[in-house]
């Protein structure tokens, strides 16, 4: 496996993040001039030497083995997606030359998918959260992303970029946040991407929040949970989300959106598919909960 600076600047950032206490670590004597754990407390905890984790750190070309990462995650508290990622980095090396890859394309099945499901939002996702195919439902409910410019087509992109989309998710932060830490993970298995490399730099250049929880690497890998909105048509609604990987192409995943039956948020459905909601009253200025 390959080793990145990438992957050093990950194991430096989760160290950072932890404090003795928190990583079981015996206090070490002296005044602490960095934040969390030092180098030599996470090589003890990991079983290594100072040095050979300070080269792990450093970005050295050395091969660690599944060991040895095994036992730096634990002494790092990592959890699933980011032992994950760790392991991308280290395995596809950032130092690689990019390139832009294949041409993404949806199956013509896959569009028919959409369709047969058109009473509920669903969206192909591909690299990077590029938004490759969605049915009206999903069209409706967030952006007429076949309208956007191509360039523009991706669903991290508006969710951050968009007002929108602030609006629209109540929770946006969190929405938002987890957006970033998927982006992350899809960098960590496809390192020095063209195409993913311009959309970090747009979103560092227009978002402080972007840039704030860029420069935290941290990941995210929800593939299920629930999503609050307030639709400046419709209202309130409370969806579930299921984010199912494509066997025949790992880089695409099916989202689909869905509400519990007759709740609320299916009756908001509902009435955003038929286009009665012409006729409900002017809904309540947008709120979105910070917390």
């Amino acid at each position: 496996m390959g080793q990145s600076a990438e992957f050093g600047k990950f194991l430096k950032v989760m160290r950072a993040r932890l404090s003795p206490e928190d990583a079981g670590a015996q206090e070490s004597s002296g005044a602490r001039r960095v934040p969390g754990l030092r180098r030599e407390e996470v090589a003890r905890l990991s079983g290594v030497s100072t040095d050979y984790y300070t080269r792990l750190e450093q970005g050295r070309n050395i091969h660690p083995s599944k060991a040895v990462l095994d036992s730096v995650a634990r002494a790092l508290r990592l959890d699933a997606g980011e032992q994950a990622h760790m392991m991308d980095l280290l395995e596809h090396c950032a130092s690689s030359a990019g390139n832009p890859g294949p041409v993404q394309k949806v199956r013509p099945g896959l569009r028919q998918l959409l369709d047969a499901v058109g009473d509920v939002p669903a969206m192909v996702l591909g690299r990077r959260a590029d938004v490759l195919a969605g049915n009206r439902m999903a069209h409706l409910l967030f952006t007429d992303f076949p309208s956007l410019p191509a360039g523009e087509r991706n669903l991290t992109r508006w969710i951050i970029l968009d007002p929108l989309a602030e609006q629209l998710f109540r929770d946006w932060k969190t929405v938002a946040a987890e957006a970033v830490g998927a982006l992350r993970m899809d960098v960590g298995r496809h390192p020095n991407d063209p195409q993913t490399n311009q959309l970090v730099g747009e979103l560092a250049v227009h978002s402080e929040h972007f840039r704030q929880w860029w420069a935290g690497h941290r990941v995210a890998s929800r593939s299920a949970g629930t999503v609050r909105l307030h639709h400046p048509i419709v209202g309130d609604l409370e969806l579930n989300f299921e984010t199912l990987s494509l066997p025949d192409d790992p880089d695409q995943m099916l989202r689909i959106y869905s509400a519990k039956a007759g709740s609320p948020s299916s009756d908001a459905l509902t009435l955003l598919s038929f286009g009665e909601a012409a006729a409900v009253p002017e809904p309540e200025p947008a709120r979105r909960d910070d917390s």
